[in-house]
């Protein structure tokens, strides 16, 4: 290019530099302001609105939340939500450990709620539904008495009766049994461990502490309806249902996308990572042993805080399956890895017995996982089992926390 083309160019670069960023700056303020304000206009009629929202980042929010959005054209606007809870009531701890935590329902302003789970990067997706005049006074009737301060608290449970379990009643409720008619009885995709282990697999701590609690009740089949405890598959069940030749779902609507990633549909192969640090730990067990600078008291001291943490953890599990009311952590082979049991090693006359109980508690463990319709407890054999077999022979073996004064008696 010749000088005297470069210097025509440069205006006309210039130019186009200066309407993209005018075109820029024009459509900026309209995507933030459907970015920061995902709201609808003002009905001209009543309108109910199922809210759904994506799985956030704090280890409760992996299941998402929802609530039901009531429109007036000269009253409500307001999203009844039955998700909130305090830490600072009273006796907070010691229900949640008892299982029986109180969460309470409230109408709250749509955009303070809609703006708060934007700012946490959570999906916000929005279903118009078609309710008659009358449905929709009862809906809104039923929603303000539970909302009401006399009856807005409800005992908690994260299957059975939580925030999503509550508008699927609620919904129920206005459209005169028609949920509960198609849903009860016909067959989920999948069950309460499935969707726990797909929605938490992302957070490995979390995952394993529920995956330890959890007991053969979240492995049994379950219907449809009680698969609405998840907000996604209660909106997702709505999508095909008719009524008098039209939809139950007039409008679907994603107001914000979200920056959260999204929970994946089938939990993945999460057993590799455990059985990954199971050896690790048999390693170190074994390498302590291996090595003859190091004392016999640091693999003693090994062996016993392993048995020490499995039977408090199986203190943990029998508190859970008989003194508390978390029905869903009854029956539990966990057990059969950390027992309270295992605390009797501590006894030098009860060594042998624990070793033995240990082996078999392993076998059995191995045959619940062969079992078809067993508890799922693949990541827990993979990172418990392995040490268990190597404790359990070196208690059998005679192993004893007084070596190193056994040393000095023979030098």
């Amino acid at each position: 290019m010749s000088k005297a083309a470069l210097q025509q160019a440069k205006p006309l670069a210039a130019r186009l530099l200066a309407l993209c960023l005018l075109a820029w700056l024009l459509a900026a303020p309209a995507w933030a302001q459907v970015e920061s304000e995902p709201v609808l206009p003002a009905p001209a009629q009543q309108e109910v609105w199922l809210l759904t929202y994506g799985p956030g980042t704090t280890y409760w929010q992996r299941f998402g939340h929802n609530a039901i959005w009531l429109r007036e054209p000269d009253g409500l606007d307001h999203a009844f939500n039955f998700g909130f809870f305090d830490f600072d009531q009273a006796g907070f701890l010691s229900n949640f450990l008892r299982g029986r935590l109180q969460y309470f329902a409230a109408a709250v302003d749509v955009r303070d709620e809609l703006a708060a789970y934007q700012r946490e990067g959570r999906s916000i997706r929005a279903q118009r539904l078609n309710l008659s005049a009358d449905e929709f006074l009862v809906l809104k009737a039923h929603l303000l008495h539970l909302t009401a301060p006399a009856n807005r608290s409800y005992l908690y449970d994260y299957y059975l009766n939580n925030c999503s379990t509550q508008l699927r009643d609620t919904l129920d409720l206005a459209l005169n049994g028609a949920l509960a008619a198609r849903f009860i009885n016909a067959p989920a995709r999948q069950n309460f461990r499935q969707h726990t282990r797909r929605s938490t697999q992302n957070s490995p701590l979390y995952y394993l502490g529920l995956e330890l609690g959890l007991g053969r009740p979240v492995d049994a089949p379950i219907d449809r309806w009680a698969e609405m405890f998840l907000p996604a598959v209660l909106a997702n069940s709505l999508m095909p249902l008719q009524r008098g030749g039209q939809a139950l779902v007039s409008e679907d609507l994603l107001l914000s996308a979200g920056t959260v990633t999204a929970v994946p549909m089938q939990a993945g192969i999460t057993w590799p990572l455990f059985a990954g640090v199971g050896l690790l730990l048999i390693f170190l067990l074994l390498g302590s042993m291996a090595m003859r600078r190091l004392p016999p008291a640091l693999t003693l001291a090994g062996v016993f805080s392993w048995l020490f943490i499995s039977g408090m953890l199986g203190l943990g599990l029998t508190f859970l399956w008989f003194f508390t009311d978390h029905a869903f952590s009854q029956h539990n082979a966990n057990l059969l890895l950390c027992n309270p049991l295992w605390l009797l090693a501590f006894l030098p006359p009860l060594r042998r017995m624990v070793a033995v109980l240990m082996l078999l508690g392993l076998i059995a463990a191995v045959a619940m996982v062969a079992w078809p319709s067993g508890q799922y407890m693949d990541d827990m054999l993979v990172l418990v089992g392995p040490l268990n077999l190597i404790v359990a022979l070196l208690l059998w073996q005679g192993l004893r926390p007084s070596v190193p004064s056994v040393s000095a008696d023979n030098g």
